[in-house]
């Protein structure tokens, strides 16, 4: 069975263009430069694994025609990656049993403070979800389709987030300015590379253009796929300055292993 990984949306928290409008350099001509909160799907045939719940997650949804949701991985607790948890729901309500979500303690403990009756039965609707206890190394997926999974704290500003390292073939870093040195050896040689790329200019919290081109050098990935990507970053603009190994990411791009 082929693995399949799509990316839901690729902006940054306020997605481009933002709530007011604004395009910044981004041409709105063009369909690739409207991109929402960031969310992935790795999907084993019919079986869906969903990477974080964007507030922008039921459009993501309808636009691939999303029918199912299975397990849920989170990558860390701010809200541009949390906050469409509730449309969750409608997947418990088809199949009749909480949905299994993976995250760290962090996260965990914001999730269940903040959508309490996600996780516990209240005003007499039912939990939707169960929270399970993130391993380093786990398993998961149907009965007969399997995908394994590492999970790798990444820095993020004050806090880490999780990077996820797919059959150890695809790697997403959706955000995060630093990947830990014992870690490299995990990143090196991938067929995917999928990370972040907030914008030109430094931030204290998500690699830069620059520092991405340097970590890929390092890295070496067969394909690196740059997301998180804010309205500073055209789309054009990149494929036409990236190197052909770097592509820039849209909102429904997919690719197969």
């Amino acid at each position: 069975m082929k693995l399949k990984f799509t990316l839901l949306g690729t902006g940054s928290s306020m997605g481009v263009p933002r709530p007011d409008g604004f395009f910044g350099k981004c041409d709105p001509k063009n369909k690739k430069n409207y991109r929402t909160r960031c969310s992935a799907l790795i999907s084993l045939g019919k079986y869906n694994i969903l990477i974080d719940t964007s507030p922008d997650l039921r459009q993501q949804l309808l636009k691939e025609k999303i029918k199912s949701i299975d397990e849920v991985l989170f990558t860390h607790m701010h809200a541009d990656q949390t906050h469409g948890i509730n449309d969750l729901r409608v997947f418990f309500l088809k199949n009749k049993k909480k949905i299994p979500t993976y995250c760290d303690k962090l996260t965990s403990k914001y999730l269940y403070k903040n959508f309490t009756y996600c996780f516990t039965k209240k005003y007499d609707y039912p939990a939707i979800l169960s929270l399970k206890k993130l391993k380093k190394k786990f398993t998961i997926g149907s009965s007969k389709n399997k995908v394994n999974i590492r999970a790798i704290e990444v820095k993020h500003g004050l806090i880490n987030s999780i990077a996820y390292i797919i059959d150890n073939k695809i790697a997403y870093v959706s955000d995060a300015n630093k990947l830990y040195q014992k870690d490299y050896s995990y990143f090196e040689g991938l067929s995917y590379l999928v990370i972040d790329c907030l914008r030109v200019n430094k931030h204290p919290s998500h690699f830069n253009l620059e520092e991405i081109l340097d970590l890929v050098q390092k890295l070496k990935p067969k394909k690196t796929i740059l997301t998180n990507l804010h309205s500073d970053l055209d789309y054009k603009w990149l494929l036409n300055i990236l190197p052909n190994n770097i592509l820039p990411g849209y909102d429904g791009l997919s690719f197969n292993i």
